[in-house]
């Protein structure tokens, strides 16, 4: 190991040393509470609305007017399921050189089972519902788990290009995907595939005289909305894992929960833009849905919504769009996204030497293939920035042999065309239906994004 990188690794056992439980208690306590509450991309965005209210943000309609302010703090929520927040400098200039813009984004949506349009399936005595799978969630983690729903449901309205929208969640174990026996597959421990369309579809009901085979559910919606079947046009529902998040390890140092792909990183935007005081330029996050199925939506990174609310922006401030491209050429994005820890039992599956364990603080995610956004000098600046506040970091890429992810980076840096970097912080059993952390790591991902849009 050479003089340099010797001294890089006994600087960053430093930093994590230094860490304290009172460091990183309060973050992992508003992550706990984000975990309860972003039940749904749609329940994601309303807690972080409501989150921002309460700060002072300004909500503004994506299809109307702007008048902003220098030194205001405003937020536009996106088709429900994606939401822009930023604040404004009181000194912003048209001089891109003296007002930076700054953009942390994360993604709200993670892999599921979704309801399909015909919801009920009746099943012998039992009651089943329709699902797609969303995204790659590991499958066999949602079996046998105690179950629910949440998401958005359109009623009808006097307009129809402007339905009722009500969003909605059951708030309790509702359903289950039960496992079959190992008596009718003795093979099962030898690793079995499940299919989507037949192995996958959860029981709610054992079914009587009182319900109806034919609506079951839709019955069920109806009388939670308070309203009649007829007027249900649609809905988008995620069936979400109840299991509640629960510390755990001899000095409860970590944390296992659903959805902490992505909610880790929606809750350091959220910290970090609260946290944004800028003198000059903009400071933004951006919670995108839909990169588990990438991107490519009207409410994802993979399409033109950023950079025309950036342009609303500095347009609403009297600039030209020159100033707007400026501002992007010399931006820059950090863009958070859960990264693989090295698994205790699988250590193979790694690199030997860019990896990175739990409680080790923020992974800087580098890919050759550009999987990651990946630009030397992008990446020492967010190194510096760790260095600098003794934020513990490592960076981190994938074995040469295996293909890993890839997340928003890339695809909102070509875009804008911006400086980029992909970090965020590790995790094991990524996309299964309960997820482990380091308790310490919420905390480093905060300060990264708080110095970041500071």
């Amino acid at each position: 190991m050479s003089t340099r990188h010797r001294k890089l690794k006994e600087k960053r056992k430093e930093i994590i040393e230094m860490t304290t439980m009172a460091d990183y208690t309060r973050d992992l306590e508003q992550l706990t509470a984000l975990l309860r509450a972003g039940v749904s991309p749609f329940h994601t965005i309303l807690y972080s609305s409501s989150y921002l209210d309460k700060l002072g943000f300004t909500p503004l309609s994506l299809n109307s007017h702007w008048e902003l302010e220098p030194g205001g703090s405003y937020y536009v929520n996106v088709y429900d399921s994606t939401l822009a927040a930023f604040r404004i400098g009181p000194s912003i200039t048209d001089n891109t050189g003296s007002s930076p813009l700054h953009i942390a984004s994360a993604h709200t949506d993670w892999p599921c089972l979704m309801l399909k349009p015909a919801p009920e399936i009746a099943s012998g005595a039992y009651g089943k519902l329709n699902v797609s799978v969303y995204g790659g969630p590991i499958l066999n983690t949602w079996l046998d788990r105690p179950l629910s729903l949440a998401g958005k449901v359109c009623l009808r309205a006097k307009d129809p290009f402007n339905p009722d929208a009500r969003f909605v969640c059951f708030e309790r174990p509702l359903l289950t995907v039960p496992n079959l026996a190992i008596h009718f597959n003795r093979e099962v421990n030898r690793g079995i595939e499940l299919n989507p369309q037949t192995d996958m579809q959860p029981v709610i009901s054992v079914l009587n005289e009182s319900l109806n085979r034919n609506f079951f559910f839709t019955d069920l919606l109806a009388e939670k909305l308070g309203c009649s079947r007829e007027d249900i046009l649609d809905y988008q529902f995620c069936l979400y894992n109840c299991d509640e998040p629960q510390v755990l390890g001899i000095q409860n140092e970590m944390l296992s929960a659903p959805r902490l792909d992505n909610l880790t990183s929606v809750q350091a935007c959220l910290s970090g833009i609260a946290a944004s005081r800028p003198e000059n330029g903009i400071r933004m996050a951006v919670l995108y849905d839909n990169e588990e199925i990438g991107s490519s939506t009207k409410q994802g990174a993979a399409s033109l919504l950023a950079e025309r609310i950036l342009e609303k922006i500095y347009l609403s401030l009297g600039f030209s769009r020159e100033t707007l491209l400026n501002a992007l050429l010399g931006g820059f994005l950090l863009s958070l996204d859960v990264a693989h820890a090295l698994h205790p039992n699988k250590m193979e599956k790694y690199d030997p030497v860019d990896r990175i364990c739990l409680n080790e603080g923020v992974a800087l995610k580098l890919s050759v293939s550009q999987a990651y956004a990946t630009d030397a000098s992008c990446v020492s600046t967010i190194e510096q920035l760790c260095l600098e506040n003794s934020i513990p970091c490592r960076k981190f890429s994938n074995r040469s042999d295996i293909r890993g992810g890839s997340t928003l980076g890339s695809i909102s840096s070509c875009f804008m065309n911006m400086r980029a970097v992909d970090a965020g912080v590790p995790i094991l059993a990524m996309h299964s239906a309960r997820e482990l952390m380091g308790c310490r790591d919420q905390a480093a991902l905060t300060r990264l994004t708080e110095k970041f849009l500071e």
